[in-house]
């Protein structure tokens, strides 16, 4: 199990991100570029001192991120008919998040072998990046048994 971030835009989300996944022991990957100087003086407000002990992986771009990284591409999308509680997750799973601005592009969407979105209320449109992801990581983790002990 891993989660990507397509070029993120806000740094206390991947630090937010990245404390998470410390935690819960999943690698990160960062696709390149960010909307911000990628610096553990950016990332650590949010992520505190536990992104030190994250696994990142830093691309320079989708080509560099794909050729790197086999697996499953589950996109985190707030176009898809599936709920995250309906998908079944499989333990070398992507977790791809957009950048909170502009999501991720056409071509990057149609790679997704998957697409989920986290299910709301009528009239709520999506939750925080590093929200988003925390709740995508635990149910796969649940669902593939990768919770840490």
């Amino acid at each position: 199990m891993r989660i990507a971030l397509y070029q993120p835009d806000i740094a206390g989300n991947v630090g937010a991100v990245l404390r998470m996944a410390a935690c819960f022991g999943v690698p990160v990957d960062i696709i390149e570029p960010c909307g911000f100087a990628f610096s553990d003086r950016s990332l650590k407000r949010a992520g505190m001192d536990y992104a030190a002990a994250a696994e990142v992986v830093r691309h320079a771009d989708w080509a560099a991120f794909r050729a790197a990284t086999p697996g499953r591409l589950v996109l985190l999308t707030t176009k898809a008919d599936l709920t995250i509680v309906n998908a079944g997750f499989e333990t070398d799973d992507i977790l791809l998040l957009g950048s909170e601005g502009d999501g991720v592009p056409d071509d990057v969407h149609e790679a997704a072998d998957l697409r989920v979105r986290i299910g709301m209320r009528p009239g709520f449109r999506s939750l925080n990046l590093g929200m988003s992801a925390g709740i995508a990581t635990a149910e796969a983790l649940r669902q593939t048994g990768g919770w840490p002990e």
